[in-house]
């Protein structure tokens, strides 16, 4: 009899101990840290591949656009056959991309 009791009580132990076990383990970071990894790395692979594979505006106003890889490259193969005239081409598509207008004059002071 005695032998059942402690077997019962050794039982009711392990069970609470497997239960706030379970219970008051926090759900490992390590998980949502890998799924939210793989879900970034999803987005910024569809992201690129847009980018790499399609037409768009770069930036209207200056009138760039995007153009798919492949196609890029013909250009540019097809634009290098005359060396003098691409250099002078991509100096001037540079200098258009990138030109900043110069600030608006500076507000007189009120003393001059």
């Amino acid at each position: 009899m005695n032998i059942l009791v402690a077997l019962g009580a050794l039982l009711i132990v392990g069970v609470l101990v497997w239960a706030m076990k379970h219970y008051t383990t926090p759900p490992s970071l390590l998980a949502e840290r890998a799924a939210l990894r793989v879900k970034n790395l999803a987005e910024l692979r569809e992201a690129e591949s847009v980018a790499a594979n399609t037409y768009g505006w770069m930036d209207p106003a200056k009138d760039i656009v995007r153009l798919p890889l492949d196609r890029a490259v013909e250009l540019t193969a097809a634009a290098w056959q005359h060396p003098a005239q691409a250099r002078a081409d991509l100096i001037e598509r540079v200098e258009k991309a990138t030109f900043v207008p110069p600030p608006p004059p500076e507000k007189p002071s009120e003393f001059e």
